[in-house]
């Protein structure tokens, strides 16, 4: 029994509305994206547009079948897998870091160190066949590790915020990487020499399976990537650390975990995934090098894959196989007379709708506490006692 005037609350009330207002993370995850389709559907009924247009286009991309003269072409599959890849493994860059506390908005600036690299291995390295490449994309994971283990590091050892810090490295990494990519010889204001055989990533199964699409063996890449982030995050010692300390450093602190070397390491490793994305696009889909002229974008494409897929291992897969699914159908959407911007709208609204679970949370939890701080003030009042 209780004594009188004394409040015990209902622990897991608030878990209970919470789960009521938001469900499961993959729930309200498929939930937004529906809605943001349903509301891109809108805006093509509003430019006079049919929307079947667009879903069509949707189905071409996913399995190939053009629903309008009812061929088949396994090419469309090819090519989506192809933009999905550098956004998952770029997606595992920001979630990655964002499992230990950290965000990580560097991911392109690691992903253009990665690419660039990548670049200059392809055309200086030792063209032996299996060799060469490999080379190629280790040392573009390096260099992508080092680049975000640096951010990492000073986040760790001065308390520099990762957010700063990451927006001026994107910087130095572009304009670095324009620099000494002009070093090469024979290079223009566009792109180096083409790449030896050796250096692609060409796959002659994948590319005669989808009908000489440039699907290669990046696929195989990021395939053992999603199986690493999933062991690692899930199944290891390490993955427990990294996620302690993302969840309460003092904590993990007082429990004898390093959360300074946990910092770094997470910053390193997702630096990692987003420089093997740029050695895939980098030897994957080009046959020689390029001086970029402005940011591929991938890694802040990244940021939204994760969000989506809840920082999850298979959930950031299946989030950028979507976002790589509409980035796909944009030219098949304007064949059929649908503005293409009508996906980036899609995609950002999917994003805005999962950024308000955040919101939903806080509102929640702010009026439960003010709900307890209510209820003890009555109980606190002389002959009043919870019934």
């Amino acid at each position: 029994m209780t004594e009188p005037g004394t409040y015990i609350p209902n622990k897991n009330l608030r878990d209970e509305i919470l789960k009521a207002f938001t469900g499961s993370n993959a729930l309200l995850s498929v939930a937004v994206v529906l809605l943001g389709f349903f509301v891109g559907t809108i805006l093509i009924f509003l430019v006079g547009r049919n929307p079947g247009g667009m879903y069509s286009a949707i189905v071409q991309v996913i399995t190939g079948l053009d629903l309008r003269s009812g061929r088949w072409n396994a090419r469309y599959i090819g090519e989506w897998l192809v933009m999905s890849l550098p956004l998952i493994l770029c997606g595992f860059s920001m979630a990655f870091a964002a499992q230990t506390g950290l965000f990580n908005i560097g991911a392109e600036g690691q992903y253009i160190v990665g690419l660039t690299v990548a670049q200059l291995v392809a055309i200086y390295g030792p063209q032996v066949p299996g060799l060469h490449w490999a080379l190629a994309l280790v040392a573009a994971l390096a260099a992508g590790a080092v680049w975000g283990g640096v951010v990492g590091f000073l986040k760790a050892k001065f308390s520099v915020s990762e957010v700063v810090a990451t927006i001026m490295m994107n910087y130095i990494a572009y304009y670095a990487s324009r620099y000494f990519t002009l070093l090469i010889p024979g290079s223009n204001t566009f792109q180096t020499p083409p790449f030896p055989a050796t250096a692609r990533l060409s796959s002659p199964f994948l590319e005669a399976i989808t009908n000489q699409s440039r699907l290669n063996y990046g696929l195989y890449i990021t395939l053992a990537a999603i199986l690493f982030y999933w062991i690692v995050m899930g199944q290891t010692r390490l993955g427990y650390a990294l996620r302690a300390t993302g969840l309460n450093k003092d904590a993990a602190r007082y429990s004898g975990i390093s959360v300074n070397s946990n910092i770094t390491a997470a910053m390193a490793i997702s630096g990692a995934f987003a420089g093997l994305a740029g050695a895939v696009v980098a030897l994957g889909l080009f046959p020689s090098g390029r001086v970029l002229s402005t940011q591929d974008g991938y890694g802040f494409d990244g940021i939204a894959v994760a969000l989506v897929g809840n920082s999850t291992a298979w959930g950031t897969a299946l989030s950028g196989l979507l976002f790589g699914m509409l980035k796909s159908a944009q030219p098949l959407m304007q064949s059929r007379q649908i503005p293409k911007e009508i996906t980036s709208i899609i995609m950002g609204l999917i994003v805005v709708f999962i950024s308000l679970r955040a919101g939903v949370r806080i509102f929640i939890d702010w009026r439960m506490k003010e709900h307890l701080k209510t209820r003890k003030a009555v109980q606190e009042i002389p002959g009043v006692s919870d019934q």
